[in-house]
């Protein structure tokens, strides 16, 4: 997939290095169709980090995608350079004139706080209520998730005193989703994280699916019934190194973290870190965008509104 994306953003750079087509916006505008408009509501510290990642993911279709990064207005980024910000971002309240086939709310390290004491957490819901109406399909990832699935249905996360940190196999629930088509039964997933949602929770929910879980962790995949968003409590837009990195981070802390499970070969964290989910994360992707936003979503933008989505044929 072509990703249509400001030809200085530093991601570019990594993505073409590992011979991912991304697309400036001057050949895009040449190109007679109409791409995929994709926001990002980019909650992470690390953002260009983030942005390279869910890019590289979001790259794995023949299909173009006009990319708008989001920062939360009034909340000051303190690990990202604010001249990348100026540049490449633009203020959540720029998007309530717009429309997109596509939104990603990405996790953010706020799990242990309660929602309501998270400085941006009015504006986060007043985004979400948003994208019910004028987003085709929104894709709530980690804290993003857990704060949607409370948000839109009142459903609570649950804190554990030991972090979950490592990658953890889920099993899927529920095969003849399009967005699970091509999964294994038990599938890899990098987590990081202190909290969880319960499964049973998620299945009580008349308008919500359960499609993953893993017994360690929680809930990992859900969906609302009208295919309008989609909740996963892991990171498939992992690096390889980043639960390294992380773990490293707590170390140097003096946080006494424990060897992320199932991580490093032999669980020995002295030896090479062991990808396991790379084929799981671009599936996935793939699926969300090829099922639940291109083969859905209207032609006209303005078409996109909050009835509930029938089901196309594809998803039978």
């Amino acid at each position: 997939m072509p990703i249509k994306i400001d030809e200085d953003l530093p991601a570019r750079s990594q993505l073409e290095s590992e011979n991912i087509f991304v697309m400036t916006t001057n050949r895009a505008e040449t190109q007679d169709i109409r791409p995929l408009k994709i926001a990002i509501v980019n909650l992470m510290p690390t953002k260009e980090i983030t942005e390279t990642q869910l890019l590289r993911l979001l790259s794995n279709t023949p299909l173009q995608i006009d990319i708008s990064l989001i920062q939360i207005k009034g909340h000051t980024s303190r690990h990202t350079d604010h001249t990348h910000l100026e540049k490449f971002y633009i203020s959540s309240d720029e998007i309530f004139s717009k429309k997109f086939d596509g939104m990603i709310i990405t996790g953010a390290p706020v799990e242990q706080l309660p929602f309501e004491q998270v400085d941006y957490w009015a504006e986060l819901c007043r985004i979400m209520d948003y994208a019910k109406k004028n987003v085709f399909c929104t894709l709530y990832i980690c804290w993003g998730a857990m704060a949607g699935l409370y948000h839109l249905y009142g459903i609570e996360k649950h804190v554990v005193e030991k972090k979950f940190s490592g990658i953890f196999y889920s099993q899927l629930k529920n095969s003849k989703e399009p967005l699970m088509r091509g999964f294994d039964d038990f599938f890899p997933v990098p987590t990081s994280r202190y909290t969880y949602i319960r499964s049973a929770d998620v299945s009580k929910c008349k308008d919500l699916v359960l499609l993953a879980e893993s017994r360690a962790t929680g809930m990992t995949l859900a969906k609302s019934k009208d295919n309008r968003s989609i909740f996963m409590t892991g990171h498939l837009e992992y690096d390889p190194d980043t639960l390294l990195k992380e773990y490293l981070r707590d170390v140097k802390k003096g946080l006494g973290p424990e060897v992320p499970e199932n991580y490093f070969a032999e669980n020995d964290s002295s030896k090479p870190v062991i990808s396991k989910w790379r084929s799981t994360a671009h599936l996935f992707y793939s699926n969300w965008l090829n099922y639940y936003v291109y083969q859905g979503t209207p032609y006209r933008l303005d078409d996109i509104h909050e009835e509930k989505s029938q089901e196309p044929e594809y998803f039978i």
